[in-house]
């Protein structure tokens, strides 16, 4: 299932974040995060082409070298991995795109509940980092908080607002060190969001950050 778009997607990738996912150089939380965000949206989509193309370019330009196993071993894990498939433009209807399906495993998510009627569905949670799905109700708040690494946020259904804008679905917010805030959920529609870190968030609240450790956020 993907969603239906009828949001315009005014909020994108950055420039490095695509050629790293080109590259093959991200971890498995964002690389889920960025191929979700790029089956949404149709400029992500061409840049990313254009990444693609232009790595190409220059592998074409180097000499033949022998492949050692070790190479070959990464690029067999790499082709396996679901979130390094080239993303499927979306289909008419539903809320979840292809590489969320993917690290669903087919499976409708597991949601658990976080207090005051948000709850999570962990997909992933390693080294590299962790992939989540929240659910926010309407009008409904996420702790105030900050991070320790970087953030991707990709809207799956609804809207939420903080202090950097408004996010509507495929819109994705890209969140570091230097961003402190609370995400709201807009009225009416639950907000259903994607969310992938490569580190712990930063909570300021006493309980939110008790309870950190058990939800692995």
């Amino acid at each position: 299932m993907t969603p239906a778009m009828t949001h315009h997607i005014t909020h994108h990738l950055p420039e490095p974040m695509l050629a790293d996912y080109a590259a093959g150089r991200l971890g498995h939380a964002f690389s889920v995060a960025v191929a979700a965000h790029v089956s949404l949206c149709d400029e992500c989509r061409a840049r990313l082409a254009a990444h693609e193309a232009a790595g190409g370019a220059v592998l074409e330009t180097l000499p033949p070298e022998p492949v050692s196993d070790d190479l070959m071993a990464r690029v067999m894990a790499r082709l396996d991995d679901p979130a390094a498939a080239p993303p499927e433009p979306p289909a008419p209807s539903g809320i979840f795109p292809g590489p969320v399906m993917a690290a669903l495993k087919g499976r409708p998510p597991r949601w658990r509940s976080l207090g005051m009627g948000i709850r999570q569905s962990l997909l992933h949670a390693g080294k590299d980092g962790s992939l989540r799905l929240l659910y926010i109700p309407p009008g409904r708040a996420v702790p105030d908080h900050g991070h320790e690494g970087r953030e991707l946020t990709l809207v799956l259904q609804g809207a939420f607002h903080d202090e950097t804008g408004h996010f509507g679905v495929g819109d994705i917010e890209v969140a570091d060190a230097s961003l402190e805030h609370t995400p709201v959920a807009d009225e009416g529609t639950p907000c259903i969001c994607l969310a992938a870190t490569d580190a712990p968030l930063r909570f300021r609240a006493l309980v939110p950050r008790l309870l950190q450790p058990i939800f692995r956020i």
